[in-house]
């Protein structure tokens, strides 16, 4: 497991770093090979809230120009891949005790992978009131896996794991709203419109390097997207009603952008102070600037590659969780306050935590397609097999 971590780590350094000075790619054709439409230009007289939004860098109603500092500051914090007991124990001190201005239960986003993953975590998780979204099944091989992949490839990658985040993890479909692919790695129009039959409501798998300050607010995919392009193919169809949760990047030491956290190259030295001014610095084009959400994007491997990460990371989440507009919450309630956008307080009430009964069963189970013995908890019953891509629910002993 410890190579895998690694290798992924590596692979996103690699994107990463394709968003550093260069040039941006120009938007490629994909490989759809579905009749879509392609996308307009897009005008605010056409695409009107709460269904359509343009890409742009601020909101679109004339109430809110000049007035930014009266829109709430909304942040994401979001984790990738498997949720086991050594992160569930991080991830439940880093938001122990936060609550927001509007005294609603802080909150994080977590975009779960299949393989490694303690399903009761994830329950538990999902009871305290965090998101629950949708990572992959196999996480791919690579990016080329995900590049050229269709849309049924794509589907089946994320269909099928929410058939697992339902039977092993008891998380309602309905609660299962969004998506990031592996390795940030789009597949053009295919990977909106796989995530759009599936049902979902966004997906949040898109750098920009470009609009970060100002930042890029949340938009539909109905008309012709403005975004940079670095990691191709970038959708050119009109794929109406589905949200892009931007990932703008955050800048290192050196001023090279970083989609994610932990890809960043040339991190502040390992001293809390640093890091957390650091935080404070990315945070400020933000919050001084046009108050577009901000996404703190990463890996919880990434706690263990500096001594102070993880004091710098909730000295940081506590300092902000001070300010008297700043709210910690998921990705899918930052797309529930585009579409209903407000000055001052930005949700009408707290969401209902989920109640849902687990009983933690251990099982050692036989991965079909190489034979080694895998094991893993879920909710109340263990399937037969591995649960692995065209066997979900691991009820197939082939």
């Amino acid at each position: 497991m410890f190579h895998r971590v690694t290798f992924r780590s590596l692979l996103l350094l690699a994107l990463c770093a394709a968003l550093v000075h260069g040039e941006e790619k120009p938007i490629e054709e994909t490989n759809s090979s579905l009749p879509l439409k392609k996308a307009e230009r897009c005008t605010v007289d056409k695409c009107q809230l709460p269904n359509c939004r343009c890409s742009g860098l601020r909101l679109p109603s004339a109430e809110f120009q000049g007035r930014e500092k009266e829109i709430p500051q909304l942040i994401t914090i979001t984790f990738d891949d498997a949720v086991n007991v050594i992160n569930y124990e991080q991830y439940q001190q880093l938001f122990q005790g936060l609550v927001n201005p509007d005294n609603c239960t802080a909150s994080g986003t977590f975009y779960v992978s299949h393989e490694y993953t303690d399903y009761t975590l994830v329950n538990a998780l999902y009871q305290q009131g965090h998101e629950i979204a949708l990572h992959s099944i196999t996480h791919g091989s690579g990016t080329d896996y995900w590049r050229e992949a269709d849309v049924e490839q794509i589907m089946a990658e994320f269909g099928q794991q929410i058939e697992m985040l339902e039977q092993f993890a008891k998380v309602n479909r309905r609660h299962i709203r969004g998506m990031r692919l592996p390795f940030l790695q789009i597949a053009g129009n295919n990977s909106f419109e796989a995530a759009k039959r599936l049902d979902l409501l966004y997906d949040s798998s898109w750098p920009t390097q470009r609009y970060r300050n100002p930042a890029m607010w949340p938009y539909t995919l109905d008309y012709r997207s403005v975004q940079d392009c670095q990691i191709g193919p970038c959708p050119q169809a009109s794929i109406p009603g589905f949200w892009v949760n931007p990932m703008v990047s955050w800048v290192d030491t050196q001023g090279y952008s970083c989609a994610m956290i932990d890809a960043c190259i040339f991190p502040p030295k390992d001293d809390v102070d640093a890091l957390f001014q650091w935080m404070l610095e990315n945070f400020k084009r933000h919050y001084e600037g046009n108050r577009a959400p901000f996404g703190m994007y990463l890996h919880a491997a990434w706690f263990q590659r500096g001594r102070h990460n993880f004091e710098a990371f909730r000295k940081f989440l506590l300092h902000v969780n001070k300010l008297p507009d700043v709210y910690l919450t998921t990705a899918s309630r930052v797309i529930h306050y585009m579409k209903h956008p407000t000055l001052g307080r930005p949700f009408h009430s707290c969401p209902k935590k989920p109640r849902t009964t687990c009983v933690k069963q251990n099982c050692a189970l036989r991965k079909v397609e190489t034979g080694e013995m895998r094991y893993m908890n879920v909710c109340d019953s263990c399937p037969t097999v591995y649960p692995w891509l065209g066997n979900p629910l691991g009820t197939t002993a082939y």
